[in-house]
């Protein structure tokens, strides 16, 4: 499942970024109770991607921030306890790693759910149930 963390240059150092990627992308398995599932954990990716000042923008206007986007299955983040507390997690660790650089009210972060069918693992496109039983047999 491949997560994407965005910012603009200034907001976090590169080894920020690395530290945060790494630190979301354990509580994204902690969150979803995958933290022990080995099919997951070589499946949750992360990208990491500093942009220049000039390469992001709100209302039109340049924009020092952070953004965070889960791509997953439509059954995931199904429950709202995990919604609220991945995404404050995520953004704790996003304020922590940032020190200061960027407010809280700039920490941008969404889930994207794929279609049925096309998640792919292994080079071969999955229903979400054939996804749920690679989960199963961890």
């Amino acid at each position: 499942m491949p997560l994407a963390l965005s910012y603009t240059e200034g907001v976090l150092t590169p080894e920020a970024g690395l530290r945060a990627g790494r630190k979301i992308t354990e509580a994204f398995l902690k969150w979803h109770g995958l933290a022990d599932n080995s099919a997951m954990s070589s499946n949750v990716t992360m990208q990491i991607q500093s942009l220049p000042k000039t390469g992001a923008l709100s209302g039109g206007k340049p924009v020092e921030a952070v953004w965070l986007e889960c791509k997953t299955p439509s059954f995931a983040f199904a429950d709202r306890e995990v919604q609220v507390g991945f995404f404050k997690e995520a953004t704790e660790i996003i304020s922590d790693e940032a020190r200061g650089n960027v407010p809280r009210e700039r920490i941008f972060s969404n889930v994207v759910h794929t279609v049925d069918g096309t998640w792919n693992f292994d080079g071969k496109a999955m229903t979400n149930a054939q996804l749920n039983a690679e989960i199963a047999r961890g």
